[in-house]
């Protein structure tokens, strides 16, 4: 199902493909290095990661199966930025 999700960086909302039934718990997170970077518009979950010790996110749905081409675009230039040390 498509539902719409909060880029924190930006502020922009995504409309992103949906197919899990999970949440990660935000206090699970404390104390371990990693920020919220996107969350659900719909029930504010938490829908990505980002680590602050190591290059590494993660998003809990599908980009590559945007329901707009290319609107996920920024999460895989991201990813190879951080490859080459950006």
């Amino acid at each position: 199902i498509n539902q719409p999700v909060k880029y924190l960086t930006t502020g922009r909302i995504y409309i992103s493909a949906q197919n899990h039934g999970y949440a990660v718990d935000e206090k699970s997170l404390e104390g371990k290095g990693i920020n919220i970077s996107h969350i659900s518009m719909n029930d504010g979950t938490i829908e990505g990661l980002e680590y602050t010790k190591h290059p590494t996110f993660t998003v809990q749905y599908h980009p590559e199966a945007c329901p707009g081409p290319g609107d996920h675009d920024y999460l895989f230039k991201h990813f190879v930025d951080m490859m080459e040390g950006r």
